[in-house]
Protein backbone atom coordinates (compact mmCIF):
# COMPACT_ATOMS: atom_id res chain seq x y z
CA UNK A 1 0.00 0.00 0.00
CA UNK A 2 1.33 3.60 -0.61
CA UNK A 3 2.20 5.61 2.43
CA UNK A 4 4.35 8.88 2.49
CA UNK A 5 5.68 10.43 5.67
CA UNK A 6 4.84 14.05 6.02
CA UNK A 7 5.86 15.12 9.75
CA UNK A 8 6.43 12.87 12.71
CA UNK A 9 2.93 12.18 13.50
CA UNK A 10 1.54 11.88 9.98
CA UNK A 11 2.21 8.42 7.19
CA UNK A 12 -0.42 9.90 5.01
CA UNK A 13 -1.95 6.76 2.54
CA UNK A 14 -2.76 7.63 -0.39
CA UNK A 15 -3.87 5.76 -3.86
CA UNK A 16 -2.51 6.68 -7.05
CA UNK A 17 -3.66 5.71 -10.45
CA UNK A 18 -2.74 6.50 -14.09
CA UNK A 19 -3.61 4.92 -17.32
CA UNK A 20 -2.08 7.44 -19.95
CA UNK A 21 -0.40 6.76 -22.73
CA UNK A 22 3.75 6.72 -21.77
CA UNK A 23 4.88 8.44 -23.91
CA UNK A 24 2.69 11.77 -23.25
CA UNK A 25 2.99 14.07 -20.67
CA UNK A 26 -0.34 14.12 -18.55
CA UNK A 27 -1.22 16.57 -15.94
CA UNK A 28 -2.19 15.76 -12.47
CA UNK A 29 -5.45 15.52 -10.61
CA UNK A 30 -5.79 15.36 -7.24
CA UNK A 31 -8.94 14.11 -5.47
CA UNK A 32 -9.33 15.34 -1.51
CA UNK A 33 -12.57 13.84 0.33
CA UNK A 34 -14.65 15.47 2.85
CA UNK A 35 -14.94 15.00 6.96
CA UNK A 36 -15.52 10.85 7.93
CA UNK A 37 -14.79 10.07 4.50
CA UNK A 38 -12.23 8.42 2.78
CA UNK A 39 -10.57 7.78 -0.59
CA UNK A 40 -12.84 5.33 -1.53
CA UNK A 41 -15.51 7.51 -1.87
CA UNK A 42 -14.15 8.42 -5.33
CA UNK A 43 -14.17 5.01 -7.03
CA UNK A 44 -16.36 6.33 -9.63
CA UNK A 45 -14.26 9.55 -10.99
CA UNK A 46 -10.95 7.26 -11.13
CA UNK A 47 -11.53 5.22 -14.35
CA UNK A 48 -13.77 8.44 -15.88
CA UNK A 49 -10.24 10.64 -15.33
CA UNK A 50 -7.34 7.99 -15.60
CA UNK A 51 -7.28 7.44 -19.15
CA UNK A 52 -6.23 10.72 -19.75
CA UNK A 53 -5.16 12.13 -15.99
CA UNK A 54 -2.72 11.04 -13.48
CA UNK A 55 -5.00 10.12 -10.67
CA UNK A 56 -4.32 10.52 -6.96
CA UNK A 57 -6.37 9.81 -4.22
CA UNK A 58 -5.89 10.97 -0.64
CA UNK A 59 -6.57 10.17 2.73
CA UNK A 60 -6.59 13.36 5.57
CA UNK A 61 -4.81 12.82 8.46
CA UNK A 62 -6.98 11.30 10.77
CA UNK A 63 -9.07 9.61 7.87
CA UNK A 64 -9.42 6.47 6.26
CA UNK A 65 -5.97 4.33 6.48
CA UNK A 66 -3.87 7.20 7.44
CA UNK A 67 -2.45 8.37 11.15
CA UNK A 68 -4.60 9.29 13.84
CA UNK A 69 -3.57 12.10 15.61
CA UNK A 70 -2.82 11.75 19.16
CA UNK A 71 -5.74 13.86 21.19
CA UNK A 72 -4.73 17.72 21.81
CA UNK A 73 -4.23 17.91 18.30
CA UNK A 74 -5.30 21.59 16.92
CA UNK A 75 -7.16 20.73 14.17
CA UNK A 76 -7.32 23.73 11.54
CA UNK A 77 -8.25 24.36 7.49
CA UNK A 78 -4.23 25.35 7.17
CA UNK A 79 -3.17 22.29 8.45
CA UNK A 80 -4.84 19.90 6.25
CA UNK A 81 -3.47 22.34 3.07
CA UNK A 82 0.17 22.10 4.52
CA UNK A 83 -0.38 18.04 4.96
CA UNK A 84 -1.62 18.50 1.01
CA UNK A 85 1.53 20.38 0.30
CA UNK A 86 3.77 17.49 2.02
CA UNK A 87 1.99 15.10 -0.19
CA UNK A 88 2.63 16.76 -3.50
CA UNK A 89 6.56 17.62 -2.48
CA UNK A 90 7.00 13.93 -1.32
CA UNK A 91 5.33 13.01 -4.57
CA UNK A 92 7.49 15.84 -6.87
CA UNK A 93 3.70 17.21 -8.34
CA UNK A 94 4.49 20.75 -8.79
CA UNK A 95 1.17 22.03 -10.00
CA UNK A 96 -2.08 20.20 -10.18
CA UNK A 97 -5.75 20.12 -10.63
CA UNK A 98 -7.21 19.99 -7.01
CA UNK A 99 -10.92 19.05 -6.94
CA UNK A 100 -12.39 18.17 -3.41
CA UNK A 101 -15.67 17.47 -1.95
CA UNK A 102 -17.71 18.51 1.36
CA UNK A 103 -15.05 20.04 3.49
CA UNK A 104 -12.62 18.46 1.21
CA UNK A 105 -13.69 21.17 -1.34
CA UNK A 106 -13.38 23.34 1.59
CA UNK A 107 -9.89 22.33 2.49
CA UNK A 108 -9.38 23.08 -1.15
CA UNK A 109 -10.45 26.64 -1.29
CA UNK A 110 -8.00 27.17 1.58
CA UNK A 111 -5.09 25.45 0.07
CA UNK A 112 -5.75 28.09 -3.31
CA UNK A 113 -5.49 31.03 -0.50
CA UNK A 114 -2.51 29.58 0.56
CA UNK A 115 -0.50 28.02 -2.66
CA UNK A 116 -1.68 29.15 -5.42
CA UNK A 117 1.27 28.49 -7.41
CA UNK A 118 0.88 24.56 -6.82
CA UNK A 119 -2.50 24.82 -8.96
CA UNK A 120 -3.38 24.75 -12.57
CA UNK A 121 -7.25 24.85 -11.19
CA UNK A 122 -9.39 24.45 -7.87
CA UNK A 123 -13.03 22.59 -7.93
CA UNK A 124 -15.12 22.32 -5.15
CA UNK A 125 -18.14 19.43 -5.04
CA UNK A 126 -20.96 20.21 -2.69
CA UNK A 127 -18.59 22.12 -0.02
CA UNK A 128 -19.84 24.93 2.46
CA UNK A 129 -17.62 27.51 3.04
CA UNK A 130 -19.26 29.40 6.41
CA UNK A 131 -19.55 27.25 9.27
CA UNK A 132 -19.75 29.73 11.80
CA UNK A 133 -23.14 30.43 13.08
CA UNK A 134 -24.43 27.18 11.86
CA UNK A 135 -26.16 25.00 14.30
CA UNK A 136 -25.88 21.77 12.50
CA UNK A 137 -22.32 21.24 13.24
CA UNK A 138 -22.79 21.10 17.12
CA UNK A 139 -25.98 19.43 17.13
CA UNK A 140 -23.54 16.95 14.84
CA UNK A 141 -20.81 16.83 17.77
CA UNK A 142 -23.60 16.53 20.37
CA UNK A 143 -24.90 13.48 18.33
CA UNK A 144 -21.46 11.50 17.92
CA UNK A 145 -21.03 12.33 21.43
CA UNK A 146 -24.34 10.97 22.74
CA UNK A 147 -25.07 8.17 19.79
CA UNK A 148 -21.76 7.60 17.84
CA UNK A 149 -20.14 8.05 14.37
CA UNK A 150 -22.84 5.73 12.77
CA UNK A 151 -26.01 6.94 13.91
CA UNK A 152 -25.03 10.24 13.06
CA UNK A 153 -24.65 9.46 9.71
CA UNK A 154 -27.33 7.56 9.35
CA UNK A 155 -29.47 10.18 10.55
CA UNK A 156 -28.26 12.71 8.18
CA UNK A 157 -27.60 9.72 5.10
CA UNK A 158 -30.60 11.20 3.12
CA UNK A 159 -28.76 14.40 2.07
CA UNK A 160 -25.90 12.44 0.81
CA UNK A 161 -27.45 10.57 -1.87
CA UNK A 162 -30.23 11.16 -4.18
CA UNK A 163 -33.17 10.75 -1.52
CA UNK A 164 -35.54 7.74 -3.01
CA UNK A 165 -33.27 7.34 -5.80
CA UNK A 166 -30.24 5.87 -5.09
CA UNK A 167 -29.47 2.29 -4.71
CA UNK A 168 -30.05 0.82 -1.17
CA UNK A 169 -27.00 -0.90 -1.04
CA UNK A 170 -24.66 1.67 -2.26
CA UNK A 171 -26.25 3.77 0.67
CA UNK A 172 -25.35 1.21 2.86
CA UNK A 173 -21.80 0.62 1.89
CA UNK A 174 -21.26 4.76 2.03
CA UNK A 175 -22.38 4.99 6.02
CA UNK A 176 -20.37 2.14 6.33
CA UNK A 177 -17.38 3.85 4.91
CA UNK A 178 -17.90 7.04 6.52
CA UNK A 179 -18.86 4.91 10.40
CA UNK A 180 -15.08 3.67 10.36
CA UNK A 181 -13.78 7.03 11.35
CA UNK A 182 -12.78 7.21 15.14
CA UNK A 183 -15.74 9.26 16.94
CA UNK A 184 -13.51 11.52 19.08
CA UNK A 185 -12.12 12.53 15.31
CA UNK A 186 -15.76 13.14 14.11
CA UNK A 187 -16.30 15.60 17.32
CA UNK A 188 -13.04 17.03 17.09
CA UNK A 189 -13.39 18.37 13.47
CA UNK A 190 -17.12 19.37 13.95
CA UNK A 191 -15.93 21.58 16.91
CA UNK A 192 -13.17 23.15 14.65
CA UNK A 193 -15.05 23.57 11.76
CA UNK A 194 -17.71 25.23 13.79
CA UNK A 195 -16.10 28.14 13.72
CA UNK A 196 -14.82 28.22 10.37
CA UNK A 197 -15.68 31.58 7.86
CA UNK A 198 -13.49 31.56 4.40
CA UNK A 199 -15.71 34.74 3.64
CA UNK A 200 -12.27 36.87 3.45
CA UNK A 201 -10.57 34.43 1.87
CA UNK A 202 -12.33 33.83 -1.20
CA UNK A 203 -12.14 36.98 -2.78
CA UNK A 204 -8.64 36.78 -2.54
CA UNK A 205 -8.23 33.20 -4.72
CA UNK A 206 -7.35 33.93 -8.12
CA UNK A 207 -6.95 30.09 -9.09
CA UNK A 208 -9.80 29.26 -12.17
CA UNK A 209 -12.21 27.84 -9.66
CA UNK A 210 -15.81 25.57 -10.28
CA UNK A 211 -18.33 24.84 -8.00
CA UNK A 212 -20.52 21.78 -8.55
CA UNK A 213 -23.20 21.06 -7.38
CA UNK A 214 -26.82 19.40 -7.33
CA UNK A 215 -30.18 21.20 -8.50
CA UNK A 216 -31.73 20.97 -5.21
CA UNK A 217 -28.42 22.06 -3.47
CA UNK A 218 -28.06 25.44 -5.59
CA UNK A 219 -32.05 25.85 -4.69
CA UNK A 220 -31.76 25.23 -1.12
CA UNK A 221 -28.14 26.39 -0.48
CA UNK A 222 -27.61 29.36 -2.76
CA UNK A 223 -25.01 30.47 -0.12
CA UNK A 224 -22.99 27.73 -0.46
CA UNK A 225 -23.45 27.71 -4.79
CA UNK A 226 -24.31 31.13 -6.43
CA UNK A 227 -23.15 32.41 -3.32
CA UNK A 228 -19.46 30.84 -3.02
CA UNK A 229 -19.37 31.45 -7.08
CA UNK A 230 -19.64 34.79 -6.55
CA UNK A 231 -17.16 35.18 -4.04
CA UNK A 232 -14.49 34.05 -6.08
CA UNK A 233 -12.95 36.25 -8.66
CA UNK A 234 -12.58 33.34 -11.42
CA UNK A 235 -15.41 31.23 -9.91
CA UNK A 236 -17.88 29.62 -12.16
CA UNK A 237 -21.21 27.51 -10.58
CA UNK A 238 -22.27 24.48 -12.66
CA UNK A 239 -25.35 23.22 -11.59
CA UNK A 240 -25.98 19.53 -12.67
CA UNK A 241 -29.96 19.73 -13.81
CA UNK A 242 -32.32 17.19 -12.05
CA UNK A 243 -30.10 16.45 -9.17
CA UNK A 244 -30.39 16.02 -5.48
CA UNK A 245 -27.90 15.21 -3.11
CA UNK A 246 -24.42 15.24 -2.76
CA UNK A 247 -23.89 15.32 -6.89
CA UNK A 248 -19.92 13.99 -6.86
CA UNK A 249 -21.68 10.57 -5.57
CA UNK A 250 -25.13 10.59 -7.26
CA UNK A 251 -23.88 11.99 -10.40
CA UNK A 252 -20.55 11.41 -10.97
CA UNK A 253 -20.16 10.73 -14.69
CA UNK A 254 -22.07 14.26 -15.21
CA UNK A 255 -19.82 15.80 -12.66
CA UNK A 256 -16.51 14.52 -14.83
CA UNK A 257 -17.99 15.54 -18.12
CA UNK A 258 -18.66 19.63 -16.49
CA UNK A 259 -15.16 19.40 -14.83
CA UNK A 260 -13.49 18.44 -18.46
CA UNK A 261 -15.55 21.00 -19.84
CA UNK A 262 -14.50 23.77 -17.26
CA UNK A 263 -10.65 22.56 -17.83
CA UNK A 264 -11.09 22.59 -21.53
CA UNK A 265 -12.02 26.01 -21.34
CA UNK A 266 -9.00 27.25 -19.51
Amino acid sequence: MPYVRIDPLLEMYYEDDDFTDPWRGSEVVVLHHGNAKNARLWYAWVPLLARQYRVVRLEARGFGRSSVPPEGYRWSLSRFAADLRGLLDRLGLERVHLIGETVGGTISLQFASEYPERLLSVTTCTSPYKFAGDPSYRDSYNLVRDEGVEAWVRRTSERRLESGGSDAAHQEWYIGQMAQTPARVVMETLDYLSRQDLSGVLPRIRTPALVLASERNAAENPDRTSGMAGLLPNGRLRVIPGTSGYVQHSAPERCVEAWREFVGSL
